[in-house]
């Protein structure tokens, strides 16, 4: 099924939350609020930082900031980082607030259209799943009830409200149907894979499947699972899927304990997963990956950049999230080496590999407008892929 899509908006498929103009004027003065922000207010902290913060750091400590430890250390208590910081944590909570109202008020009617159109994949729920406390113990990344919270029968009111917070948190640069972490590694696999064709793909930690449609067309001899903890994002999921024509197969499952059999998988992939786990279960979720995949397999996991890269000041900043954003493990998973924890976890570290790979929204952006806009969101560049070889 080919679809058509306006680039400079979301795609409206058949179970996307309506909204009225005051609730969509709401919306989008959050997206914009967001964007001023990212490119107008952020970077102020540099100027706040060189000017003040540092300098106040080599008197009190007798030598420059080095580290992002001691960038951290600088600018705790500058005023001008703890106003940006008060007005990101801010937007991130009306963001949530403002995808929330159209949903409550038309959740009857979407789960009467999720049952709606022809069998297409298929749905598996798990009501006796136990919740990973790295998931209930809070809120990730401040969305009310996480994934996995239900306020009424065959809910899928956190999957609504995530598909379309998903596009006002990233500012469009996700692409209309959310979809550039898929697409993005997608790419690198058709770059560096060529010859590659995967009979069955996973898509771990899928949420509502933005990510995981892709690899459908990428790969139409394929099937395509994928799982999540949340029934509510699954259940949307599968109706988005539906709606698209797209027939992914999802189940509840943990992804460090799945019931698939031995080396079922060629392809494994997650889409900002990692850092909403924990240190004990990336390794557990690294080892299931060894279970699952067959002879030659791959698994690619998708994030921002890790610290090591970046210089002490924008490893601070990207730092944000760990401390106020509800997102614990956000800080150790940007530590990640690939070889290291691919021999803890039964593969051979030299068959371990990370990539920075363009974003693939941004490329098509550029050959559609020939001007390259980037930005500080991992969308608007490029994302870091790291995994293995069976």
């Amino acid at each position: 099924m080919t679809t058509q899509i306006d680039l400079k908006n979301q795609y409206a498929h058949a179970v996307l939350p309506e909204t009225k103009s005051d609730e969509f004027a709401r919306q989008e003065f959050v997206k914009s609020l967001k964007f001023h922000l990212a490119s107008q207010v952020s970077v102020g902290n540099k100027d706040a930082f060189e000017g003040r913060a540092a300098k106040a750091f080599k008197k009190q400590e007798g030598r420059e900031p080095e580290t992002m430890q001691d960038v951290r250390k600088a600018m705790e208590n500058d005023p001008y980082f703890l106003f940006w910081s008060a007005m990101q944590r801010n937007s991130q909570e009306m963001m949530w607030k403002s995808t929330q109202l159209p949903v409550e008020r038309q959740l009857g009617n979407l789960i009467a259209k999720s049952n709606d159109g022809a069998d297409c994949g298929s749905l598996r729920l798990d009501p006796d799943l136990e919740i990973p406390r790295y998931h209930n113990a809070v809120d990730i990344h401040c969305m009310p009830g996480g994934y996995h919270t239900e306020f009424t029968d065959d809910d899928l009111a956190n999957g609504a409200v995530y598909d379309r917070a998903v596009y006002i948190y990233a500012m469009g640069r996700m692409g209309p149907l959310n979809s550039d972490i898929g697409d993005t590694t997608i790419a690198y696999l058709k770059e560096n894979y060529p010859d590659f064709k995967p009979r069955r793909i996973l898509d771990m930690g899928c949420t509502v499947g933005h990510s995981t449609l892709p690899y459908l067309e990428a790969y139409p001899d394929a099937e395509v699972y994928g799982i999540d903890v949340g029934a509510p994002v699954l259940r949307y999921a599968h109706a988005r899927a539906k709606s698209l024509g797209k027939p992914i197969h999802f189940s509840q499952q943990n992804a460090e304990r799945t019931d698939f059999e031995d080396g079922y998988f060629d392809l494994i992939v997650s889409h900002i997963l990692v850092h909403e786990t924990s240190h004990r279960a990336i390794r557990s979720i690294m080892r299931e990956c060894h279970r699952l995949l067959s002879a030659d397999g791959i698994v690619i996991h998708a994030e921002t950049p890790p610290y090591r890269d970046l210089p002490a000041y924008d490893a601070f900043m990207l730092d944000w999230d760990t401390r106020n954003n509800n997102e614990p493990f956000w800080g150790a998973s940007h530590d990640i080496k690939a070889d290291e924890i691919a021999g803890e976890t039964g593969f051979d570290p030299a068959k371990a590999f990370e990539a920075y790979q363009p974003s693939a929204f941004d490329a098509e952006e550029a050959r559609r407008t020939k001007v390259f806009q980037g930005g500080d969101f991992g969308g608007g560049g490029a994302w870091w892929l790291w995994g293995a070889r069976k």
